[in-house]
């Protein structure tokens, strides 16, 4: 019995109206337009501002064009997987809340915490579920409001990250092409490089944990680009390795939109031309779990079948990996 293999047959998004630029950030914070596009590659970021709205809402509105996209009905997904480090609670998951404001009612739905790496964890545990045959319809969303758990007084992170929501629907593939590997790694990140300190367990929120802002993210950005330039090149060339490929038979490089300096490191060890890249940090920034379907919805006209792909990502854990596909949405 051959494999049954998963393929994307929709993408979508959704991008908040407020444009944050480089040049709002100088008011409030000592930096400027021509440090932040040096060091990071970023000139804009989105933020979603209505107070009543939060990652589900985002969330949804993606799974929503991602649906129309593939021509699939919400009754008819079985599976739902958000990836988040910014759910709208600690529970009910951000995946239930989606199922609900979608109509999805056939569907279960669960989220998965993997920080920048979320929406490769998330898309490999759908594939999983449609190669095992559990599953005929997956949605797979990544989603996060970033500009919840930013101090927009700390210069090192509020320049990075933006708002934003990416989607796409799994199903079977009529044919050998669609999700063929994948390698995931995590190494516990206990000196903490990249974390957000207070709002779980071991800091649960109080008077003193709120006046130490302890609820935003906190990073030593010297360790974190080290690791993540070497960790998603490294593991971007093992699965070409892996799978038998050259930088010429690679046809798309999807990176995680962290950092244009690591995007371009990754490629550089892939012995990628830049034009086969997918670079789309200058008008987002980093929106963690979403910045991958964002690339994907952004080229999705470009995308052929049978194109090779490589989707690479590195985030807080520490988490990284890479997946490998033959796209197809026939």
């Amino acid at each position: 019995m051959s494999l049954r293999r998963a393929k994307i047959s929709g993408v979508g998004r959704y991008l908040p109206d407020y444009i944050l630029t480089n040049a709002e950030l100088e008011k409030f914070v000592d930096t400027n337009d021509e440090w932040i596009r040096s060091r990071t590659g970023i000139a804009e970021r989105r933020l979603l501002k209505d107070p009543k709205k939060a990652t589900a809402f985002m969330a949804a509105e993606a799974a929503k064009e991602a649906l129309k996209d593939a021509g699939v009905e919400p009754s008819e997904i079985e599976a739902i997987v958000v990836a988040t480090v910014t759910p709208d609670y600690f529970f009910p998951a951000t995946a239930a809340l989606v199922q609900k404001k979608i109509g999805a009612v056939n569907a279960y739905g669960f989220d998965l915490s993997a920080a920048c790496s979320g929406f490769l964890f998330a898309l490999s545990n759908g594939a999983m579920m449609i190669e095992a045959g559990r599953a005929k319809k997956v949605l797979v969303i990544g989603a996060d409001k970033m500009s919840s758990i930013i101090d927009y007084e700390d210069r090192t992170t509020c320049i990075l990250f933006g708002d934003a929501a990416g989607a796409v629907v799994l199903e079977i593939s009529d044919s050998d092409e669609g999700f063929i590997d994948f390698i995931h790694h995590t190494d516990g990140d206990e000196e903490c490089s990249l974390y957000q300190p207070g709002g779980g367990s071991l800091n649960p929120a109080t008077v003193e944990t709120v006046e130490s802002k302890l609820h935003y993210i906190r990073q030593d950005g010297r360790v974190v680009f080290k690791k993540a330039t070497e960790g998603m090149a490294d593991v971007s060339l093992e699965i070409m390795t892996k799978n038998g490929l050259t930088g010429e038979d690679v046809d798309w490089l999807v990176p995680h939109q962290a950092n244009l300096r690591i995007i371009d490191a990754t490629a550089r060890r892939m012995g990628l031309s830049k034009e086969k890249v997918m670079i789309n940090i200058e008008k987002y920034g980093n929106t963690t779990a979403a910045t991958i379907p964002l690339c994907l919805y952004d080229w999705k006209d470009k995308l052929k079948d049978g194109d090779n792909v490589i989707l690479a990502a590195f985030g807080g854990g520490l988490t990284w990996g890479a997946s490998y596909l033959k796209w197809s949405k026939k």
